[in-house]
């Protein structure tokens, strides 16, 4: 990654932090779709240059920088495009060369709570033609193979199972698919060396790095 730009957002006593990041990430996130290729792969990547995550306290901050290899990617997305409806509300800095100097690496990945109540209702309501509410509030009805080869029923209602909680930030946003709201959590490691490769249209990846500075 050879050049970024660095987007603060600028709450205030009426509109909190949290707000704003839901409303800008949600522009961005519609900005990386149009620049999706056949394969659902992006050339930008995101940083959260604030991050903090541990067991007492996790936040964003108020910064994300956008990467890409070339300048000219990072034009032709056109953040400020993205963003004009904000524009009392963050900050966008032209694009720049990354610094030579850098403190390292890393990877800013999606994270899943394997447990999450709603994820598992729209994959079960996905699978067996139903609306989401009644995947989520109907009694599901599984059989499985008992050790003796006999089966069994086991009976339950993703709404009466609990949340499973990510010790990561996350921003909330709206579903381009079915208009869901819901939590993208993000989880990041630091690494030794660069990797390349491409992103999601969160601008997140498993593997891609990001530089630090």
């Amino acid at each position: 990654m050879k050049y970024y730009l660095e987007i603060t957002l600028l709450p205030n006593d009426e509109i909190p932090i949290y707000f704003l990041w839901s409303k800008m990430f949600q522009q961005i996130h519609l900005g990386l779709v149009e620049m999706q290729d056949d394969q659902k792969r992006v050339p930008i990547g995101v940083s959260f240059p604030g991050y903090v995550a541990d067991d007492q306290f996790t936040t964003l901050c108020s910064k994300l920088r956008l990467f890409t290899q070339d300048e000219a990617t990072l034009a032709r997305f056109d953040a400020p495009k993205w963003l004009a409806r904000l524009s009392d509300y963050v900050h966008c800095t032209s694009i720049r060369p990354v610094p030579e100097k850098l403190s390292g690496y890393a990877i800013y990945r999606r994270e899943h709570a394997k447990t999450n109540p709603e994820r598992l209702a729209r994959r079960y309501a996905k699978r067996h033609d139903l609306d989401f509410e009644t995947a989520l509030n109907g009694v599901v009805e599984l059989r499985a193979d008992s050790n003796g080869g006999e089966t069994y029923p086991k009976s339950f209602r993703y709404c009466d199972m609990p949340n499973q909680r990510i010790a990561t930030p996350f921003i909330r946003l709206q579903s381009l698919s079915n208009d869901q709201s819901f939590c993208l959590w993000i989880g990041k490691s630091e690494v030794a060396a660069p990797v390349a490769g491409h992103f999601s249209t969160y601008g997140l990846s498993r593997t891609t790095t990001v530089p630090e500075f």
